[in-house]
C-alpha cells in the first residue's frame, strides 16, 4: 500500500489496469463480432485477428523499448490510448472482414507500444528499488487479472447489451486512462544498462538465452499459448456451434477459465512461501496437458456438454495461473537490478512469440480441420513445451540464489555468457555450510 501512495504511480497504475480491461473487453467483442461477419469461420477470423496482435507485439514491443527513452513519454502514452479509443468506436461500424483485420492492426500497434513505455516510466517515477520491484509485480498482476476478470465482465455485461456496446465502454475506458496519464509528472528518461537501441533489445533476449531457468520459461511459453489458444480462440465456435449457445454463453465459458485463473492465483501466494517456483510452474504445465488432453477427449468422444466443457475451460485457468504467476519472481531472480526492464521486456516479447505460433493453429487448422485435429496438435505442442521445461530447468537450478550487487546489471561480453556477480550462494538439501559456486 505504501507503493500506491505514490501518487503518479498511483495514476499511472490506474491507467494502465483501465486499459488492460479496456483491451481484454474488446477481445471479448471481438470473438462475437467474428462470429457475426463470419458464422462458421468465425474462428479462421478471430485468429487471424489475434494473430495480427501478436506480429504487432512481438516485433514492436522491443522496438518502443529500445527507443522510448528518445521521445516525450507522457505525449506518446496519451496518444497511444487516443488512437486505441478511436479504434474500438470503429470496429461496430465495420461490415467486411478484412476492415477487422486493419483495425486490429492499429489497435494492438498503440498497445504494444504502450506496455514497455508503462515499463520504462516505472522506475523514473518510483525511485527506491524494492518499491519498484513491487510496482513490477503490480503490473503483472494487473495483467493476470485482466485476462480472469474480462469476460466476467463481459459476461455481466452482456446480460442487458449487445456486444457491441462493449466497443463503447472500452473506448471510454481509453479517454479515462489518457486523463490519468495526462495527470501524472513524467520525468526525463533516464539511461539504462544499454545506450545503443539494439543492445537494449537484444540484452533481455542474451540473458534468456544464456539462463537456463529463463530457457524453461521460454518452453512453459509454449504451453500456456497452447492451451490458452484454444480457449481464447476456439470458445466462440465451440460454444455457439457445438453447444448451442448464446453470445453470453461465450463469455460465462470464458468466465468459467477466469474462474479457475482466481481461485489459483488467490491460493499461490501462501504456496510459493513453501513451494519453489520451479516447482508449481512445472506443476501447472502439467495441469495444462491435462486439461489439452481433456479436451481432445470430450470432441474425439463426442461428450459434448456445458458441464464438461466448463470444468476443462477451469482446468486450463488453474494451470495458467501456476506457469504465469511466479513468473515475475523467477525473472527478478535472473538479472541485476538495471537489467530487470529489459528480461521483463524480453519475457513480453518471447511470450507472444509463443501466442504467434498458437493462434493461427486454433484458429485456421479448427476451421479447416475440426477441433479435435486442432485440439490434437495444440495438446502435442504444450507437452512438447512441457517436456522442454523440465529437462532445460533442472532442479539444482532452483537452488541458486543470484545475489548481485546495487547498480549491477547483466551486462554480456562477446562470450554471451553473463558477468559474475558479487557472490552466489548455494545451499544444498541437507548441507549446513555454504560454499561459493558459478552462477547458472
Amino acid at each position: 500500500m505504501r507503493l500506491f501512495a505514490v501518487r503518479d504511480y498511483r495514476h499511472l497504475f490506474g491507467a494502465q489496469v483501465i486499459a488492460l480491461f479496456g483491451t481484454g473487453l474488446t477481445t471479448v467483442a471481438l470473438g462475437l463480432l467474428a462470429y457475426e461477419l463470419a458464422g462458421p469461420r468465425a474462428g479462421m477470423v478471430l485468429g487471424t485477428a489475434l494473430t495480427i496482435k501478436m506480429v504487432m507485439y512481438v516485433v514492436i514491443a522491443p522496438l518502443a523499448a529500445a527507443y522510448i527513452d528518445r521521445l516525450p513519454r507522457r505525449a506518446l502514452l496519451v496518444v497511444l490510448d487516443v488512437i486505441r479509443g478511436a479504434v474500438a468506436l470503429a470496429l461496430p461500424l465495420v461490415t467486411e472482414i478484412w476492415q477487422v483485420y486493419v483495425l486490429i492492426g492499429l489497435l494492438q500497434a498503440a498497445s504494444a507500444a504502450f506496455t514497455p513505455t508503462f515499463q520504462a516510466v516505472i522506475p523514473d517515477i518510483v525511485t527506491d528499488e524494492a518499491a519498484y520491484t513491487r510496482a513490477l509485480s503490480a503490473s503483472q498482476v494487473a495483467s493476470t487479472m485482466e485476462s480472469l476478470l474480462s469476460p466476467v465482465l463481459a459476461a455481466v455485461a452482456l446480460t442487458f447489451m449487445t456486444f457491441d456496446r462493449l466497443f463503447l465502454g472500452t473506448s471510454a475506458g481509453f479517454v479515462v486512462s489518457a486523463l490519468l496519464v495526462l495527470s501524472t509528472r513524467i520525468p526525463d528518461a533516464r539511461a539504462g544498462a544499454h545506450t545503443k537501441a539494439w543492445d537494449k533489445v537484444a540484452g533481455g533476449i542474451r540473458t534468456f538465452v544464456t539462463t537456463p531457468r529463463l530457457r524453461g520459461v521460454m518452453a512453459l511459453n509454449l504451453v500456456v499459448a497452447a492451451a490458452g489458444s484454444i480457449v481464447v480462440v476456439n470458445t466462440v465456435n465451440y460454444v455457439r456451434d457445438a453447444l448451442d449457445g448464446s453470445q453470453s454463453d461465450v463469455a460465462r465459458m470464458l468466465a468459467a477459465s477466469g474462474t479457475g485463473t482466481l481461485l489459483a492465483a488467490l491460493v499461490l501466494p501462501r504456496v510459493l512461501d513453501r513451494v519453489t517456483a520451479r516447482s508449481v510452474m512445472l506443476t501447472g504445465a502439467g495441469v495444462l496437458v491435462g486439461g489439452t488432453a481433456a479436451a481432445v477427449t470430450t470432441v474425439a468422444a463426442g461428450l459434448t456438454t456445458w458441464a464438461g466443457t466448463a470444468v476443462v475451460w477451469a482446468v486450463i485457468g488453474v494451470g495458467m495461473a501456476l506457469v504465469i504467476t511466479p513468473t515475475g519472481k523467477v525473472l527478478r531472480d535472473s538479472a541485476g537490478p538495471r537489467a530487470i526492464p529489459e528480461v521483463f521486456a524480453a519475457q513480453f516479447s518471447l511470450s507472444h512469440l509463443a501466442w504467434l505460433i498458437t493462434y493461427p493453429i486454433a484458429g485456421w487448422l479448427g476451421t479447416a480441420g475440426g477441433f479435435t485435429l486442432t485440439w490434437s496438435v495444440l495438446a502435442a505442442l504444450a507437452v512438447t513445451g512441457a517436456v522442454g521445461a523440465l529437462l532445460l530447468w533442472r532442479r539444482e537450478e532452483e537452488r541458486n540464489t543470484v545475489r548481485f550487487p546495487a547498480g549491477a546489471g547483466t551486462e554480456t561480453g562477446t562470450s554471451g555468457a553473463i558477468a559474475a556477480p558479487e557472490a552466489v550462494a548455494v545451499r544444498g538439501p541437507g548441507a549446513d555450510r555454504t560454499t561459493l559456486t558459478k552462477a547458472a
